[in-house]
């Protein structure tokens, strides 16, 4: 079968003004590399000096046996963030991510038990063809939903089998595999420096420690890169995927999908591999251990970044409806939008550990639709025809914190510097730098829509979003804007929430209207 990938460009909403991938920022890009443990200059293999400079990046796709939960989502949103600050550092960033679609056993850190799909299939009653293609279209609509910008190309493990296959016979003839009862294994011991990325402590780790072995296996981190398949028993299934090789019927391990298919779209040696901090002690160290056994050289590639865990420190809520875990759908039927679960994800730093809860949530919300509202109010006074400047000062901050480790929580606060920019040079910034005049309704726009090519908030789309929350639909004369404002406030006022009527009340007069109260109703005329 030939391979077969799927190559997207993004649907992200971003004014055309700001979508310019080959801007140049005024400082260099930091980036923690996990294989060093510290931040480094980022230096792309292809640095040429003029042109347009290429990055080659992996990033670990999902397991398609079941939904992905919201921490599994947290990880990609990080790796949405480092694509578009690679963008706007003037980089053309060929991201590849993968489908396991096999492969990926329950016991994924010993090579034992179940494959993930087969599981989900036998739960469902579904084949396990179907299970993946269900999962994956639901995958990639939460992505979707989270304004994540699509990988260059999406590629799935069951359509490059012939390029594991290649893989595991070269590391064959250069010496690292050995053959057991239940497959072909990696002889980590044949490795010089195995585990350099998790930093092992491979002459104290001992057996049944950090995994159980598997009869016949060496090396307690030895690992499978082909499974033969189990022999028929009465009663059980046959498995379901499983292909001809040239040691017998069987299905590749989960590692080998990494490497051979990050190695068949972007070569012996890239730039940056990314996935979650859980991949880091087997994962990955066993992506490295295959891809310079292949190759014998080093690096095999350059830049190793890694998102944290999102913990669940409220799960009231959930364990009330009997859910396991929380997926997006899960939120957005409890009446969040995905770009504010995305908004609350920007306020914490990738490489920390966060607890999630509702309340966090709601605040996230809360504040999102606050931005959302004055950006309303914003385009409203500055009318379509205005075209704003976008402002160095802030550009110059926000830059440095986008490049520094892709700090979001300081590039996210700057929303709020410049949404109440008077003028006034005390006001507290990043860094000494001062303002030294107002920024007019258009520059703060032209600002904000700037930095979220970023965010990605789809912040000058605002006033859809309002919509959606309150149910609002422009009627007669009145601007769609006020409108909005108006649905907002009498959505307050059922809620008892009279100081926050009373300030959507102020707003609606800043557009030159006044509304007063009669009878439960809302009455608008012109100031």
């Amino acid at each position: 079968m030939a391979a077969s990938t799927t190559r997207a460009t993004s649907k992200t909403s971003v004014p055309p003004s700001t979508s310019n991938s080959t801007q140049h920022t005024s400082c260099p890009l930091v980036l923690y590399n996990t294989l060093t443990r510290k931040k480094e200059i980022f230096v792309p293999i292809d640095a040429a000096p003029t042109g347009n400079k290429k990055v080659g990046l992996y990033t670990c796709g999902p397991t398609v046996y079941h939904y992905a939960h919201i921490g599994n989502l947290r990880t990609y949103v990080f790796e949405d963030i480092l694509v578009r600050v690679l963008r706007r550092n003037g980089y053309i960033v060929n991201h590849v991510m993968n489908i396991t679609d096999v492969g990926h056993l329950t016991g994924d850190e010993n090579d034992t038990g179940e494959d993930k799909m087969e599981k989900g299939a036998r739960r469902e009653g579904k084949s396990v063809w179907d299970i993946a293609n269900y999962y994956s279209k639901v995958f990639f609509d939460n992505c979707a939903e989270l304004n994540i910008i699509p990988p260059t190309i999406t590629c799935k493990a069951t359509d490059h089998i012939k390029e594991q296959i290649a893989q595991i016979l070269q590391l064959e003839k250069n010496g690292f595999t050995y053959r057991i009862d239940d497959g072909i294994y990696f002889d980590t011991a044949k490795l010089s420096d195995y585990g350099k990325l998790a930093r092992l402590d491979i002459k104290n780790l001992k057996a049944g420690i950090r995994v159980e072995l598997v009869s016949g296996k060496r090396n307690p981190t030895d690992f499978a890169l082909w499974k033969f398949s189990p022999k028929p028993e009465p009663g059980v299934p046959k498995r379901a995927m499983e292909w001809e090789s040239p040691w017998g019927i069987g299905f590749p391990g989960w590692h080998i999908e990494c490497s051979a298919m990050s190695m068949h779209y972007l070569g012996d040696h890239f730039d940056i591999h990314c996935g979650g901090i859980d991949h880091v002690p087997v994962h990955h160290t066993n992506e490295i251990a295959q891809a310079e056994g292949i190759t014998g050289k080093r690096p095999w590639v350059n830049y190793w970044l890694h998102g944290e865990h999102l913990g669940m420190g409220d799960t009231s809520k959930m364990a009330k409806s009997g859910e396991s875990f929380v997926t997006l759908d899960v939120l957005k039927t409890k009446g969040y939008s995905p770009l504010s679960y995305r908004y609350l994800l920007l306020q914490s730093h990738y490489r920390k550990q966060i607890q999630f809860n509702f309340s966090a949530l709601d605040a996230a919300q809360t504040g999102l639709e606050k931005v959302r509202r004055q950006i309303v109010e914003l385009q409203a006074k500055a009318g379509k025809s205005s075209a704003g400047k976008i402002s160095a000062v802030y550009s110059e901050k926000f830059e440095s914190a986008i490049n520094d480790d892709l700090n979001m929580p300081q590039a996210i606060a700057l929303i709020h510097a410049v949404l109440s920019n008077s003028g006034d040079s005390s006001q507290s910034l990043p860094s000494s730098s001062s303002l030294t005049s107002a920024l007019s309704d258009a520059d703060k726009l032209a600002t904000l829509y700037s930095f979220d090519s970023i965010y990605g908030l789809d912040l000058a789309n605002s006033g859809k979003y309002l919509a959606a929350v309150s149910g609002a639909v422009a009627s007669g004369d009145i601007p769609v804007a006020v409108q909005i404002i108006l649905d907002a406030r009498k959505l307050a006022r059922e809620k008892k929430n009279f100081a926050e009527s009373d300030r959507l009340r102020d707003e609606i007069a800043t557009l030159g209207y006044i509304v007063k109260d009669s009878k439960g109703e809302q009455e608008l005329t012109l100031k």
